[in-house]
């Protein structure tokens, strides 16, 4: 069985830098190269997050309290006003946020099938 932080590694974390770089590219312009460099990842992952080639397992952008933190985030990075400290402990809130509203329970039930996702209390009630 995968722990919810695996299945967040492999799902949740390449979605939220996929919001995040398409709110840099696209809302300030940005270049793939700086983003890469703000992100902490490789200009390639950032062209497969913008073109919707990685980072699609959850459509966390529709997640009603996500899209402020992408804004802010995205505002503060494209003005260099975040450390990558800052940036990493909002990936965690928001890593929070998704699994206390169950939007990875089925994401873990497909890693493991015999987890019982409406019996399971990890996400929601251990953070």
């Amino acid at each position: 069985m995968l722990l919810p932080c695996e299945v967040a590694v492999k799902s949740l974390v390449p979605a939220f830098r996929s919001a995040i770089a398409k709110e840099l590219t696209q809302t300030y312009g940005l270049k793939q190269k700086d983003v890469a460099n703000l992100l902490g990842v490789t200009q390639t992952a950032v062209s497969k997050y913008t073109c919707n080639v990685r980072g699609t397992v959850l459509k966390i952008e529709e997640v009603e309290e996500v899209r402020p933190m992408i804004k802010e985030i995205g505002i503060s990075l494209a003005n260099g006003h975040m450390s990558k400290y800052e940036l990493v402990a909002k990936f965690c809130v928001a890593c929070k946020m998704i699994r206390q509203k169950r939007l990875m329970c089925e994401l873990c039930r497909l890693s493991d099938p015999s987890i019982e996702i409406q019996r399971c209390f990890v996400c929601h009630s251990s953070l």
